[in-house]
């Protein structure tokens, strides 16, 4: 994905520290030399989406089987191939379409991440209050990561050394969890470790986001106030 940029907005810059973010690129790099003509980055788009709606619909049925899970992981699989490679591959044709990308991009992130978690809730593993305020957390970063690539030209694709692939693989460890211990009730009673779990996640991402604004907000006075001293 290529940032859009105008005459009023700064360079945008992605700053990306996560574990995996360098054998990631190889594999991607390699995954776009191989890439038959027939796939576009629109097609990994889509398939980014149905990932997401696998992982939904994964959740969603477990309440019927456990098996179903298998599906979620299956979809994380695919949610990571699609989002991760769509714009990849139309960087390594030298096809962009930075504004139409980053648009969409993000739109289908927000989409996918409500399908995901909306999974969750729907799952007898996890509340659907619990899940929903995960959701609140990881928008609200996003929404600091959109502000900021507007306003400081940065935009912040990790927190913590962890970025989306290794939140995926977080989850997928977590929903093998859920295979292996069930959902009977645990040590906290009405509130289970998934919960918790899932909890403390949603609590670090409200956290980050409180922090990363103060910290931004510190720099554009800084700016702002060299600006009218000129």
């Amino acid at each position: 994905m290529t940032l859009p940029s105008g005459p009023s907005s700064p360079p945008i810059d992605r700053i990306q520290q996560n574990v995996l973010a360098a054998s990631e690129r190889r594999l991607l790099n390699w995954l776009c030399a191989r890439m038959p003509l027939w796939v576009t980055p629109d097609l990994l788009t889509v398939l980014g989406m149905i990932g997401a709606f696998a992982i939904f619909a994964g959740y969603a049925a477990s309440s019927l089987e456990v098996h179903w899970l298998w599906l979620a992981i299956g979809g994380y699989v695919l949610q990571w191939f699609g989002d991760s490679m769509d714009g990849s591959l139309a960087r390594f044709r030298k096809i962009e379409r930075p504004s139409y990308g980053y648009f969409i991009d993000h739109s289908c992130d927000g989409l996918a991440t409500l399908l995901i978690l909306a999974g969750m809730g729907a799952s007898p593993y996890i509340r659907m209050d619990v899940a929903l305020v995960a959701l609140a957390g990881y928008l609200l970063l996003s929404i600091h990561a959109y502000l900021a690539a507007r306003v400081v030209g940065e935009f912040k694709l990790s927190y913590l050394s962890a970025g989306p692939t290794e939140l995926r693989l977080m989850l997928i460890g977590m929903t093998l969890a859920m295979m292996a211990l069930g959902y009977a009730p645990g040590w906290f009673g009405a509130i289970s470790g998934f919960d918790l779990f899932v909890g403390i996640v949603s609590v670090v991402l409200i956290l980050l986001f409180v922090i990363q604004t103060l910290v931004t907000a510190k720099r554009l006075a800084i700016s702002d106030a060299k600006d009218a001293g000129r």
